[in-house]
């Protein structure tokens, strides 16, 4: 077995391959595309970072190649579609960048409160400016953290060692778990009013787009510090710079940006902003971590089959695996619904099948359904392999059954998850042998194509509604493709359901909302 190494990987992991009977590794980093693609046909695994783009291209031109894995979480560098249809295996290492990234995010927090940066800069003048360069005690000050995810629960803990007082905000967590951290749970909104620091742990979704913007700043303290090593789209920049500048922001530590490079942009080039270039998993033991772990994973895949961290393959293999397939992807799918749609904390799940697929392995089934649900809630990168862990650690309840029932539909998926709130139910088949279909969602039943854009209404069914939302849509510039309407009963509770050609932007979710007889419109992708 053959592997490449067409990144920066530590001599750790290329080691690994070194000892490793039955492999031969070939360390060829900064190759162009076309090289790449001229050689790729002979590897049959692939250890990347985050240089290496793995195209549908290159994927075409690799004919005997079994998996790729990458040293780190992100995988936008690499087309999984493509390589899922040829069968090839992609791997990452989730939680190598933990530590690392936690504490970047606290070394940021302790220089924007001492204000280190500004006053190096100053001292390389030949200037001695104390008094201006005055900061703040972290010690008795209180910390409000958006996301408690791995990074986010490091940062807890390490910053209560501090002394610092740490309120949280997390839908998905529940009061007991953070009770044992000793964290108080809050509103989003409280934690805004009460941080004298504020530092975002979040995944990147429509709901935490846009999260500082200067409607948020205003219900903030004057003179609060933030700080975001997680995704840079949460922060409007230019709202935030305006806070600085108006003096209600005392200041921000910046590691990731909406644009990487970002260039001058007016939040970059304010002298109350700390930045740095995207270096919060930049340290040699984060690179030494996830070097190791991932050539461990495709040594072990390549010689055994053994399958860890997989993002778009469960622990099953052969005629088994490929008849699993289509129902992963409906589980999938359902999940990933709901996961955009629930808004409080998730008590439990259950998994409930009838049918001809009560005869296959389901837990892989049920383990797409938490991939899907969960991967739009939690900052941390959720996948086959570590779903059903994060469930458990979040302290949802699981169950999984098997129905003899008469039913409509020759196989039958279906989910009920709890959430502080109420029940929120999905069911689930397939149209042929691999249409995947929603076919109710609550009281509604009907033919609910999950895939793209998605827009989800629920209102009242009166005349000229749905007139109306296809002339607010086309106003926009918005196209439906296609259209599902479901009621109670005539005049009573009603969803519409559309897939567009586009997405719908906030504007148009504005209009759409200021309907009659809309009570909420909600935009969604899978």
């Amino acid at each position: 077995m053959k592997v490449l190494v067409s990144d920066n990987l530590s001599e750790l992991g290329v080691q690994i391959f070194r000892e490793a009977e039955g492999i031969e590794v070939d360390v060829k980093v900064g190759l162009s595309p076309d090289d790449l693609k001229q050689i790729i046909g002979q590897y049959h695994g692939l250890a990347i970072r985050g240089a290496t783009k793995v195209t549908a291209d290159i994927i075409a031109a690799a004919d005997n190649l079994k998996v790729v894995g990458r040293a780190g979480t992100g995988l936008d560098n690499v087309d999984i579609p493509a390589a899922s249809k040829r069968g090839i295996v992609v791997m990452n290492t989730p939680g190598g960048n933990t530590v690392t990234t936690a504490e970047h995010t606290i070394s940021m927090m302790m220089a924007l409160a001492r204000n280190i940066p500004q006053a190096t800069s100053s001292m390389k003048q030949g200037k001695w400016e104390k008094k201006k360069f005055s900061g703040t005690e972290l010690f008795n000050k209180t910390l409000g953290i958006v996301g408690l995810g791995k990074i986010g629960s490091v940062v807890a803990d390490r910053t209560m060692g501090l002394g610092m007082r740490v309120v949280a905000y997390d839908p998905f967590l529940s009061e007991e778990q953070a009770k044992q951290m000793g964290i108080r749970l809050c509103t989003l909104q409280e934690v805004f009013k009460e941080a004298d620091f504020l530092t975002l742990h979040v995944p990147l979704t429509d709901e935490t787009r846009n999260l500082i913007c200067e409607k948020n700043i205003s219900i903030m303290k004057d003179g609060v510090r933030i700080v975001n090593c997680s995704r840079g789209p949460v922060i409007n920049e230019d709202d935030l710079a305006a806070a600085i500048e108006s003096g209600k922001v005392a200041g921000a530590a910046v590691d990731v940006y909406a644009v990487e490079p970002p260039g001058l942009t007016r939040l970059v080039s304010n002298d109350k902003v700390i930045c740095t270039p995207h270096l919060g998993a930049s340290t040699q033991e984060a690179q030494d971590n996830v070097a190791v772990a991932v050539a461990t994973q495709i040594r072990d895949y390549l010689l055994d089959g053994t399958i860890r961290n997989a993002v778009n393959a469960p622990a099953v293999a052969g005629e088994a695996l490929e008849n699993l397939k289509p129902y992963l992807d409906l589980a999938r799918r359902l999940g990933s619904f709901l996961g955009q749609t629930i808004q409080t904390g998730i008590k439990s799940v259950e998994a409930q099948y009838s049918g001809v697929v009560t005869d296959m392995e389901l837990k892989p089934i049920t383990t797409s359904f938490l991939t899907g649900l969960l991967t739009p809630i939690v900052a941390d990168e959720v996948n086959q392999v570590n779903a059903p862990m994060v469930a458990k650690e979040r302290g949802i309840l699981m169950s999984e059954t098997k129905v003899s029932r008469g039913e409509d539909f020759l196989s039958l998926l279906r989910f009920t998850v709890v959430t502080e709130r109420r029940e929120h139910l999905v069911e689930g088949t397939l149209f042929g042998k691999s249409e995947p279909r929603m076919v109710r969602y609550g009281p509604f039943r009907g033919e609910f194509d999950l895939s793209g854009n998605l827009v989800l209404l629920q209102g009242y069914d009166k005349p000229g509604v749905i007139g109306k939302v296809g002339t607010a849509l086309g106003a926009k510039g918005v196209n439906i493709s296609h259209f599902q309407f479901a009621r109670k009963i005539p005049g009573g509770e009603a969803l519409l359901f559309l897939n567009t050609d586009s997405r719908v932007e906030d504007a148009a979710l504005d209009e759409l909302r200021s309907l009659d007889y809309v009570e909420s419109a909600r935009r969604l992708t899978i």
